[in-house]
């Protein structure tokens, strides 16, 4: 993948528009804060993240614009017409940024050096801005190689990132930061150590988020590489009478499109990761662009592209490449899709434009529709009907959740995050029952395994049963552990039990985790108290 990137893009854009100098340090903030900032900001000290009376104090001269993506858009079409004068499959990834699949315009030029030649020249020449380029297998890497104009051999990409910083994981639209700071607080600095770790150790302590920016540090793809190709009816078409010639009208438009679109993926499973845009004006001109995506879109991030992509057609600072008419008929396809579980939302949660994380607005109203509709049901069937799961403390996976009727206030009984003795540790049963499953746990022997006086089991287990059922081999397990007293205590005593889990085999040759309970006050007894997933 080669990918082109103009630094400081949407303050480089914002300097366009407003007919600033060169040379004069520039900044666009959000919310008070600095998002992007000139290089000649930079040298006077001003950085990222600083607020608004802090940069002017670093550079008195600042010129200060506000976020608009419509206009970084905009600007950004005659640098994305200038590569593809060049090479063909050109994907925006983001106003600033667009890949470029290497091998067959390397080939026309006489090889990747060549290719990068001529397109930072192009750049410069037809959209006056300046550029970097870089090359690496995949997205996430040849980003990283752009920005230091970096041409990385095929199979030696794990290579160049592992002396990268951690924070590089924290990309635009990504959502990483709070997983970015955790990493750094536990001592992973670059992305080579954080890449060290086992697989199967990132996923028990950090999720599918950090498995899949584990993925990226290793080199490797965020996503499987094989992609599926969307059936022709995914494709969602719509035809303007009178046309569409101004942006306003156009993300009008889009917003509803962008509903209808994600909610047809949605149907068959699937969340798109590249969108194509394509239309018709009245004059029969074709307009088309492909959009890449580094999470699975939402429907406001499909209405977004689609505004964007209006701005750059219908803004074009050169009005020869405008076109002649309006738009008669615009239509999305899904270029490229994974499966919808790649985009996993809470029950009402909205989500952002780029990827995963709410916007505040969106989410906001979604939560007073949803907090509506259970009043609602609540006053059809009483207040003890809708309730709110609250994680509390404890030491038993069923006693950790407190069902609070929906409205009454969160609060917590028990301090969560307190040292409980005998507590489970992470992760916690996929499963956990009201009522715990009476089971069997025999030895080698037959003999049912006990537990001794010193919290210690009799027997390695061997056959395990629940309720009477067909006795299933015990292919694995670990503890036991004690709950309800604390460490070093002494004999075991009225109440105290212990746990273990076992790893089950069945009929299918499938695998199962399960969590037994032994409590010698109840017959004695073991039960079932929880499944993993």
């Amino acid at each position: 993948m080669l990918v082109l990137w103009c630094p400081d893009w949407p303050a480089v854009a914002a300097a366009a528009v407003a007919g600033e100098p060169v040379g004069r340090p520039a900044a666009v903030f959000s919310a008070n804060r600095v998002v992007a900032c000139t290089a000649v900001a930079r040298g006077d000290g001003v950085r990222r993240g600083m607020r608004r009376r802090e940069a002017q104090s670093c550079c008195p001269e600042l010129a200060v614009f506000g976020e608009d993506d419509g206009r970084d858009a905009r600007l950004f079409e005659s640098v994305v017409r200038a590569v593809e004068e060049l090479a063909v499959g050109v994907e925006v990834v983001r106003p600033g940024i667009v890949a470029v699949p290497v091998e067959g315009a390397a080939g026309y030029f006489g090889g990747e050096h060549g290719l990068l030649e001529r397109l930072v020249d192009e750049v410069s020449v037809a959209a006056g801005v300046e550029c970097q380029v870089g090359v690496a297998d995949g997205l996430f890497a040849a980003t990283l190689a752009a920005r230091r104009s970096t041409l990385v051999e095929p199979g030696e990409t794990a290579e160049f990132l592992a002396p990268l910083p951690i924070r590089e994981l924290d990309q635009p639209e990504t959502g990483r930061a709070e997983l970015v700071t955790l990493l750094r607080q536990l001592g992973l600095r670059t992305l080579g150590a954080f890449a060290a770790l086992d697989e199967s150790d990132v996923s028990a302590r950090f999720g599918m988020e950090g498995v899949l920016a584990h993925r990226l540090a290793r080199g490797r793809s965020e996503r499987p590489p094989s992609r599926r190709r969307p059936p022709p009816e995914l494709s969602l078409a719509r035809a303007f009478d009178p046309p569409i010639d101004r942006v306003d009208a156009a993300a009008f438009v889009a917003k509803g499109l962008g509903e209808r679109f994600h909610a047809g993926l949605a149907a068959h499973g699937l969340a798109c990761t590249r969108l194509g845009i394509y239309a018709t004006t009245e004059t029969g001109e074709q307009l088309g662009r492909v959009w890449r995506c580094a999470e699975p879109l939402t429907p406001l991030g499909v209405a977004d592209r689609v505004r964007w992509q209006f701005e750059g057609w219908l803004k074009v600072r050169d009005t020869s490449a405008r076109p002649r008419s309006g738009v008669v008929r615009l239509r999305l396809e899904p270029e490229e899709t994974v499966e919808g579980r790649s985009l996993q939302l809470g029950l009402w949660q909205a989500a952002s434009a780029g990827g995963l994380r709410p916007s505040t607005e969106d989410e906001g109203l979604s939560g007073e529709r949803a907090g509506r509709a259970l009043v609602r049901v609540q006053g059809l069937l009483g207040p003890e009907s809708v309730f709110t799961a609250v994680l509390d403390g404890g030491r038993d996976p069923a006693e950790r959740v407190r069902l609070v009727p929906w409205g009454d206030r969160l609060e917590k009984s028990a301090q969560v995050d307190a040292n409980w003795a005998g507590r489970l540790p992470s992760p916690s049963p996929a499963t956990v029952f009201a009522r715990p499953v009476p089971a069997q746990v025999l030895d080698e022997s037959g003999r049912v395994v006990e537990m001794t006086a010193r919290r210690r089991i009799t027997a390695a287990p061997f056959l395990v049963s629940f309720e009477g059922g067909e006795p299933r081999e015990v292919l694995s397990w670990a503890g036991p552990w004690p709950v309800g007293v604390r460490a070093g205590a002494g004999h075991a005593r009225s109440g105290t039990r212990i746990r273990m889990q076992v790893l089950l085999a069945d009929e299918h040759e499938a695998e199962e985790a399960v969590l037994l309970r032994f409590e010698p006050h109840k017959n004695p007894m073991w039960t079932l108290e929880g499944k993993y997933d």
